[in-house]
């Protein structure tokens, strides 16, 4: 029998201490290639926040290469799953889907929702809108079931917003409520209340849902953005559903929002301009046109510094149409001539001959007939180049023309008669000789002159024609379509959308009184926000017919509020 330091049992104690040698350096090599992984993925996070797609690409690469030396499955597919989502976030989307399709899970671990949502994303990426819907669909059902409610509203955001690419009004507004929902629960109020905003907006351009339906909607938004600690984000939101009311016709409404969102956006030049032209137009649309001046001529002046020349021609009109219904007919007329110079310098058509009304509407009312018609028919002819615009304005313009021709016609027959009586007859004969016919005219029923004197009957039924023409002038004056510029250029980025309100009498109109009855749902307190902004500097007063806009300025992403065309982000994983 062999002792224990025979050469066999030595030989064995040796063997077994080179297997336990080399496991632990394969385990240490592992550990070691476990380590550098998780550097390259820390490393490529780094770069993904810092803007540099490139070397995040880089390392995310180098943790694939490295962990597919490896054992371990589950680390590859999240080395896999980061690299495709950086490609996504490069602009490589089809890159990422290949590698992200790629990517086998395995059991339903709680990446896979993450999974789901990349995917959209990538689709989403590439255009192809329905496949985009189905995998946010299943990432949002994964998310609800894991718990995980923040994230189940950012899919559903995502989702809503591939609706708004297939212009879905409902679906849309159906996405954004659901993603309110889930805010709600994962306890983010600011979420919410943006995702309600555009829940409203979208409801509105529908055109399906009720108008009691809308504004619970946007008020849910208002109470919700009470706490909301981003001003620049409340000072958006307020004036996004301003503007939704606005459309609503919910004008007291919209310009109380307004005036709360106005301190907060006054170190934003761009947005503020916007809210000033928008709170003028309001005030035009309440009547109240001498608290609107100041609205008017700030925004008028802000546009012109801030070179937006266009908007600035749209502040001049509407001052102008805040001038005439303050009788203020001059300062009006210099008001339309600065918005025409500004329209033609932007080549608009639509504003020229709004514009151009707007002249032939304060002629008239200056006993001006002449020329009062060539600017309608200046009107007129500009209108000709202006696309999807109501039958119903060429109508008016061709009636305001008339009238103007009309009046023209008429004074033209009062001044000749007084001529001849002036050569041809003494004065007393002149008053004589019309005595007969004015009584013609009682005993034929008319009404007698006012203090019981005779006049010259061509004198009396001049001045009672022109008179009542002017009446009539007057009312044309008004421009339903003058101040009717209610326009959203709120967020393109830079989008400048008009969105007309109806005049009275038209069908929209009458349902926009049929949502006024229902302000009752509509409670906003001042109380429910908070100010730390800088109060707005009074602009110089310059001169520029109601136009509401929404804001040439990018908003966080969240939604007008995320733009359409906008980078898509996806979601990574860290390894542990």
């Amino acid at each position: 029998m062999a002792s224990d330091g025979s050469p066999r049992e030595k030989q064995k104690k040796k063997k077994k201490k080179a297997d336990r040698s080399g496991t632990d350096r394969a385990d240490a090599e592992e550990t070691d290639a476990q380590l550098e992984i998780q550097r390259l993925t820390a490393a490529g996070h780094a770069a993904l926040q810092s803007g540099d797609n490139n070397a995040a690409l880089q390392s995310f690469r180098s943790a694939l290469k490295a962990a597919s030396k490896l054992r371990e499955k589950k680390l590859q597919r999240t080395c896999a799953f980061n690299l495709g989502a950086a490609y996504v976030e490069a602009g490589e989307p089809q890159k990422g889907l290949d590698v992200l399709s790629s990517t086998q899970p395995g059991e339903r671990g709680e990446r896979i929702a993450d999974l789901q949502f990349n995917l959209a994303t990538a689709h989403e990426a590439l255009g192809d809108r329905a496949q985009a819907v189905r995998h946010y669909l299943q990432a949002a059902q994964l998310y609800r079931s894991q718990g995980d409610a923040g994230a189940e509203g950012d899919a559903c955001v995502r989702l809503a917003h591939c609706h708004l690419l297939g212009k879905e009004w409902d679906e849309a507004a159906a996405g954004f409520q659901r993603a309110a929902e889930s805010y709600k629960v994962a306890g983010n109020a600011s979420a919410a209340a943006l995702a309600l905003k555009d829940a409203g907006k979208h409801m509105l351009q529908s055109g399906r849902s009720s108008g009691d339906h809308i504004i619970s909607v946007l008020t849910d938004s208002l109470e919700m953005s009470s706490g909301m600690s981003d001003q620049h984000a409340l000072g958006k939101l307020l004036s996004d559903v301003a503007l939704s009311f606005s459309q609503m016709r919910l004008f007291s409404e919209a310009s109380e929002c307004y005036e709360q969102a106005l301190p907060l956006v006054s170190s934003k030049p761009h947005r503020l301009a916007v809210v000033l032209q928008n709170l003028g137009a309001v005030y035009n649309s309440l009547g109240q046109y001498q608290q609107s001046l100041r609205f008017h001529r700030e925004a008028a002046a802000l546009h012109g510094s801030l070179g937006s020349r266009g908007a600035q021609g749209r502040c001049f009109s509407n001052l102008g149409f805040a001038l005439v219904e303050l009788g203020e007919l001059e300062e009006a007329w210099e008001s339309y001539l600065h918005a025409q110079q500004a329209f033609r310098d932007t080549d608009d058509p639509s504003g020229q001959w709004q514009a151009c009304e707007g002249l032939g509407g304060i002629k008239l009312q200056m006993r001006d007939p002449e020329k009062a018609a060539m600017y309608y028919q200046d009107a007129l002819r500009l209108l000709c180049k202006c696309q999807d615009v109501s039958g119903s304005v060429q109508e008016r313009l061709v009636s305001e023309l008339s009238e103007a021709l009309q009046q023209k016609l008429l004074l033209q027959q009062r001044t000749v008669p007084e001529r001849r009586h002036n050569r041809r007859q003494p004065r007393t004969m002149a008053v004589r000789s019309d005595a007969q016919p004015w009584r013609r005219e009682m005993q034929n029923g008319e009404n007698t002159p006012p203090d019981g004197k005779q006049q010259s009957q061509t004198i009396t039924s001049s001045e009672t024609l022109l008179q009542q023409e002017q009446e009539q002038a007057d009312h044309h004056n008004t421009l339903p379509e003058a101040n009717r510029n209610l326009n959203n250029t709120y967020d393109k980025a830079e989008m400048n959308q008009i969105l007309p309100s109806e005049p009275p009498g038209s069908p929209a109109h009458g349902q926009s009184e049929q949502i006024r009855v229902s302000r009752e749902h509509f409670r906003l307190k001042k109380s429910d926000f908070t100010f730390t902004a800088e109060p707005v500097k009074p602009g110089p007063a310059q001169m520029n017919g109601h136009s509401l806009v929404g804001s040439p300025v990018t908003p966080p992403p969240s939604a007008e509020a995320t733009p359409l065309t906008r980078r898509l982000k996806s979601r990574f994983c860290t390894v542990m």
